[in-house]
């Protein structure tokens, strides 16, 4: 999309890529093959994909940063509104942006919903009008060089990931602080309250600072969610499964209420009437506790897009039932200790083990004293025929690995529709 967009504003185009069987416009020229990194220097502009490391260009092309930018950063350069709100975090990233877009929506705005979501906002940067309001969920990636923040910064969140591609988690949390650096006075940043990682973040620009999940803003007092005292539902109304979905529904609520500030008794009452809509009636995202089939009194979820420890964690907090939980996959360098402690106190009828990490994370299930795991299998029907053997009327068999998905799936999606294929074939 980058260079469609840069072509159609009247740039010479250089698509650059390892891939030397890429299919190339003809308009575009091109560079590819093992030296599509070489001489980047000759080119006025440098337009990084968000998977590539900025060092792995600065490595063959040292002194060419301030030529580097992103779709991102294209973006918020040129966006003819101010209304853009950025979300980031380490995840729900995706559940808050959807929520802000259609609470948005429900109360009359034209919304723009794009970012590590799935589109690129250089797709709608040309239909967008002045009063119109962008929504966009930003990953580390995307966030690691940009140069402009958007007038709402909401950082949720936020523990190690990606400590694969980071250098370290001071990359990680440096690549998030972007998001808030370069926000003014006029600005608003907003943080999860609990998350000492988060506050700093959201700290790192002159906005104003406003926490989420902490009175007397947006939190959840008892069972009713509340912002500036004033009750919008209970946490009973709510679609979304697990209590840290509330975590993403007062980050929600926070940026809304920023973005549209209702101050007379009727805006008020129009925007929680919208935002209470959107509550209780928003299910969630595909892969993510996503409810799939109740089979021989056996409920199946399908949690794929949970690729750290953490989100296996509250993925297994958010149910009483005991459990059938598949764990594993490919290391993104993070510990599994606290994950096994929570195995251990989560009803689990049995881990199944998968994948590369399914040895260190039996080791840490070991040192906590757990023994309820066996070997899942080397395909899904295999894992979806064991987990089957285990479960009772009763049980949910949850998919959340707590690990990336690499080696037996091609990611987190093609993991998620093959259990979801699977759990429908079964008869």
């Amino acid at each position: 999309m980058s260079a469609k967009y840069f072509a159609e504003h009247k740039h010479r185009v250089t698509v650059c890529d390892k891939n030397t069987n890429l299919v190339i416009p003809e308009s575009y020229e091109k560079q590819l093959g093992d030296k599509y990194l070489a001489n980047l220097n000759q080119f006025d502009v440098i337009v990084r994909s968000a998977g590539i490391q900025p060092s792995v260009i600065l490595a063959e092309n040292p002194g060419v940063e301030s030529k580097i930018t992103t779709a991102v950063d294209e973006f918020l350069r040129v966006c003819p509104t101010n209304n853009v709100i950025g979300i980031t975090g380490t995840k729900g990233k995706g559940t808050t942006s959807t929520l802000i877009a259609k609470m948005l929506q429900a109360s009359g705005k034209t919304v723009y919903l794009g970012g590590n979501i799935g589109r690129s906002p250089l797709e709608f940067v040309d239909d967008i009008q002045p009063n119109d309001w962008v929504v966009l969920e930003l990953s580390s990636f995307q966030l690691m060089d940009i140069n402009h923040s958007p007038h709402i910064g909401v950082c949720l969140m936020v523990v190690p990931e990606h400590l694969n591609w980071h250098a370290d988690m001071a990359e990680y949390i440096k690549a998030k602080s972007h998001l808030f650096e370069w926000q003014n006075s006029d600005d608003v940043a907003i943080f999860f309250a609990d998350n000492e990682l988060s506050k700093e973040i959201a700290h790192s620009g002159a906005a104003r600072k406003l926490p989420f999940y902490a009175p007397p803003g947006t939190w959840v007092n008892g069972n009713m969610i509340t912002i500036d005292g004033l009750e919008i539902c209970t946490t009973n109304d709510l679609k979304l499964l697990g209590k840290h979905n509330w975590q993403n529904v007062c980050a929600a609520v926070t940026a809304v209420w920023q973005a549209l500030q209702p101050t007379t008794p009727g805006e008020i009452d129009r925007v929680k009437t919208a935002i209470r809509d959107v509550l209780t009636t928003f299910t969630g995202l595909e892969h993510r506790l996503e409810f799939v089939r109740e089979l021989d009194g056996v409920k199946y979820y399908d949690d794929s897009f949970g690729t750290t420890p953490e989100t296996a964690i509250v993925a297994l907090q958010a149910f009483e039932n005991p459990k059938i939980v598949i764990l594993g996959g490919s290391d993104k360098g993070a510990s599994y200790d606290e994950l096994a402690r929570v195995v251990v106190a989560s009803s689990m009828r049995k881990a199944l083990l998968v994948g590369e990490q399914a040895g260190r994370i039996r080791a840490a299930l070991e040192q906590v004293g757990f023994s309820d795991f066996t070997p899942g299998g080397k395909s899904m029907s295999e894992i979806i025929t064991n987990a089957r053997q285990h479960a009772q009327p009763g049980d949910v068999v949850l998919l959340s690995t707590g690990c990336a998905s690499f080696g037996l799936f091609k990611d987190y999606k093609d993991r998620g529709n093959q259990f979801k294929q699977v759990v429908q074939s079964l008869v």
